[in-house]
């Protein structure tokens, strides 16, 4: 029997609007010391007007799409052998590919200055349910560097 601890994913509770994990776990991204109350409002006003400008009618669809496009495939990570470190490309797992996504939209929302985080929140999820913007064009670099790198993919691990 081993005597190592292993690590076990906790489970959250769906968002009590759309009963969405995924959303839930957007809104747990989002929330910053511990304010829950303000991310669940932020997110939910930011829906509203996102459904509204993609002319959607149900706005957790139009978030999965979003969503979905900003999804990365394919990223780089670094591999020591015999003393040159190469960007190997590897195929990245489907919970980091869904986290890698929120992360990237979080931050590009956050980084949109003079406006609120919920107006920008709006606009990154707006630009990648259309294929655009700087969320998308993280994930376009991302998989430019790993087809780049396609040479090294025989060092997977």
């Amino acid at each position: 029997m081993s005597r190592r601890r292993r690590a076990t994913k906790r489970t959250i509770d769906p968002d009590p609007v759309y009963k969405s994990l995924l959303l839930a776990k957007f809104m747990n991204k989002l929330m910053q010391d511990g304010k829950k109350s303000t991310a669940r409002r932020i997110i939910y006003n930011a829906l509203e007007k996102f459904a509204e400008k993609v002319k959607s009618e149900n706005p957790l669809e139009a978030f999965e799409q979003a969503l979905e496009n900003a999804k990365p495939t394919l990223e780089v990570k670094s591999r020591r052998i015999g003393g040159a470190t190469y960007q190997v490309p590897m195929e990245i797992p489907a919970n980091r590919r869904i986290s890698m996504a929120m992360g990237w939209i979080i931050t590009h929302s956050r980084a949109k200055t003079g406006r609120s985080m919920q107006d920008g929140l709006v606009g990154e999820l707006v630009d990648c349910y259309n294929n655009q913007g700087t969320t998308i064009k993280k994930k376009d670099d991302t998989h430019r560097m790993a087809e780049a790198n396609k040479a090294f993919a025989h060092y997977k691990w």
